[in-house]
């Protein structure tokens, strides 16, 4: 083997064709610097259409009350909280795929990670915004602070694990968009180097903080990297344990289970691997970015796919185990009659949930379909209408039937309002990521260079050249030595 090998030759390259440094730099810089396609049009006029509705139903909720929503006497807690436990659960996967990924050199994140960290701050912004509307009266948010008041005994509860949310969110979106930024400073300032405008060259020269590609610089971001991992990984596996405190601290029957917390982790990383997909598989169709965002990236990242989609079939089970096992009739009732009944008012969303999360996801242990685009796209929005069914079914069934039976016959379902607000939600998500596939980088030019001469087409095809030669010299020397 020759001392030149750095990869195995099994593993397809990570960037297909034969690239050099400058095609590299052209084919991902390039659709910045052009005009927007007719796709990318279509597909940021619809973002803002859903916005300005969005936006139109908060004005409505905030204008005549929280009576605008469909709550009932046993239902405080419907699409909003939802949507909100939804949105986190979007942006887990992209501090996973770059702070993880990064400590353990996966080299496959080059392609990916870019999207996956946009991804999370966009899906942060848009879940912090639920909480905020649902206090109905807005203007008073400022008395959740912990600040000296003459209020009297009004003061946020450091026992409720509403405020760690507070905490934990707040702290995830900071080290996910520094290490969001951090990762762009080199790509901006290419940016900038290529400018033809004086506006260009002037906004990517502000934005790129004065890089010059020194030893010094790639040394302290490199480092700074490195930090805002470390401090990110256990971020990820703290944020989505905190949200299912606001359920699992609770005597409810249905939430109150020990075993929350690694639940909603896996399905955090289940739902956000599955809206990374989507979007890359998008992108990369949209900028032509195929030889970048390749089907080795789509097979690894399915990989991840069905072993979190197993794991979360799993915890459904052993719900279903737990609350017959314990004895306790109320729970034992909330998941026999509440939820795993097909004939009761949600049954048809227990096994939506069920056969979108845990069987659909199976059918990606076949390598065909593993690589298989079109069939991706269309199982991962399954896979993110699965998991927004399981936290439909987590919170509504579980409170929409009361201790007294004379609640029972309230039935939620949500009004055109609260459809609006999480419609609203996506063309915020959407508006900022076409945005941002505009005028910044999608894919991380410098780290694409990084593993372009041990992970490339090229490479790989001149390495096998030059290992074919020398087992052939070696042959013919093997052979001359037998004969003497």
């Amino acid at each position: 083997m020759s001392l030149l090998r750095y990869e195995s030759e099994l593993r397809e390259p990570l960037v297909d064709g034969a690239k050099s440094y400058h095609q590299v730099t052209e084919d991902i810089i390039s659709p910045i610097e052009s005009k927007p396609s007719r796709l990318w049009w279509i597909g940021f006029s619809t973002a803002i259409a859903l916005l300005i509705f969005g936006v139109y139903s908060v004005y409505r909720e905030v204008d005549l009350g929280i009576g605008q929503w469909n709550l009932t006497r046993t239902v405080g807690w419907g699409w909003d909280i939802t949507n909100f436990v939804w949105w986190i659960g979007i942006g887990h996967a992209g501090t996973l795929i770059s702070a993880i990924l990064l400590l353990f050199r996966q080299t496959w994140r080059t392609g990916v990670n870019r999207a996956a960290e946009a991804m999370t701050i966009f899906a942060v912004m848009c879940a912090g915004q639920f909480p905020v509307f649902h206090m109905g009266r807005v203007w008073m948010g400022f008395f959740v602070f912990p600040y000296p008041n003459s209020r009297g005994p009004l003061w946020p509860n450091f026992n409720s694990a509403l405020l760690w949310d507070v905490f934990a969110v707040s702290t995830y979106f900071t080290v996910s968009l520094l290490f969001w930024y951090t990762g762009l400073l080199p790509d901006l300032a290419t940016v900038r180097d290529r400018a033809r405008t004086k506006f260009r060259k002037m906004f990517y020269g502000l934005a790129s903080f004065g890089w010059t590609g020194s030893t010094k610089h790639w040394q302290r971001q490199e480092s700074l990297a490195l930090v805002l991992a470390g401090l990110a990984t256990p971020l990820v596996l703290s944020v989505h344990t905190i949200v299912s405190f606001d359920f699992a601290t609770s005597v409810i029957p249905g939430w109150h289970t020990t075993i929350f917390p690694p639940y909603f982790v896996a399905g955090a990383i289940f739902s956000g691997f599955a809206m990374v997909q989507s979007l890359l598989i998008i992108t990369r169709k949209v900028l032509h970015l195929e030889d970048y965002i390749t089907i080795g990236h789509i097979e690894a990242m399915n990989k991840v796919i069905v072993l979190t989609g197993s794991i979360v079939g799993c915890a459904y089970l052993s719900e279903l185990f737990v609350s017959w096992y314990s004895g306790n009739m109320y729970e034992w009732w909330a998941f026999r009659e509440n939820r795993a009944n097909i004939f009761s008012p949600y049954g048809w969303a227990y096994y939506g949930m069920m056969f979108c999360n845990v069987v659909s996801p199976q059918l990606f242990w076949s390598r065909r379909l593993r690589r298989n685009v079109t069939f991706t796209f269309f199982m991962v929005v399954l896979v993110n209408v699965g998991m927004w069914f399981e936290r439909f079914v987590i919170i509504v069934t579980s409170i929409y039937r009361d201790y007294l039976p004379s609640s029972w016959t309230i039935y939620y379902s949500p009004s055109i309002w609260e459809i609006g607000f999480y419609l609203g939600t996506f063309g915020l998500f959407f508006t900022l990521y076409f945005l941002f596939a505009k005028f910044f980088p999608v894919i991380a030019v410098a780290e694409i260079k990084h593993v372009l001469k041990t992970s490339g087409e090229s490479f790989k095809a001149e390495m096998e050249t030059i290992e074919r030669k020398e087992s052939a010299q070696f042959y013919t020397e093997d052979v001359a030595a037998g004969h003497h």
